[in-house]
């Protein structure tokens, strides 16, 4: 199944099979650029911003901005059994997932930190395992210090 349904400025919906995505005539004339003709009218399009994990997108046409969000088939399936695919959970604390020994944290409290940035190291069965930040946020507490020997499901670091 090739159905796709598009959401544009959270307001308007749309739905794209393969034969009307066949009719859409799109050339690429430079990086983000489309040179766009459908139902013999042209239209000037650009992906100005692109999130790829939340399949939304905002793409300006004939120099009017849009807010696009793409669910495919799977996406459809999925929020129609009560999930959202795109719905992350809010990690609001790191805790310790085995015992071990705090080697370095990398943040203080109060600085602000960016997804995938390092947090801390802990060392555990002779190994360093490095946690890094599951989202954008600011650290509100940090309740080890290298050094500490910690238990596993201890609280390491809260966010704000």
């Amino acid at each position: 199944m090739s159905d796709y349904k598009v959401k544009v400025n959270g307001t308007v919906d749309f739905n794209f099979d393969k034969d009307s995505l066949s009719q859409l005539d799109a050339v690429s004339v430079e990086a983000n650029k489309f040179h766009v003709l459908r139902q013999n009218l042209p239209y000037q399009a650009e992906i100005v911003h692109a999130d790829f994990n939340h399949k939304s997108y905002s793409v300006k046409v004939n120099n009017n901005t849009y807010s696009v969000v793409i669910s495919n088939a799977l996406d459809q399936l999925i929020s129609a059994m009560g999930f959202d695919v795109s719905a992350t959970k809010q990690v609001n604390a790191i805790k310790a997932p085995m015992p071990g020994l705090i080697i370095e944290i990398s943040v203080a409290v109060g600085q602000t930190v960016k997804e995938n940035e390092n947090l801390l190291i802990l060392s555990a069965m002779k190994m360093e395992n490095s946690f890094l930040s599951p989202r954008d946020g600011v650290i509100k507490s940090i309740a080890v210090a290298v050094g500490d020997a910690v238990e596993k499901g201890q609280l390491l670091i809260e966010f704000e």
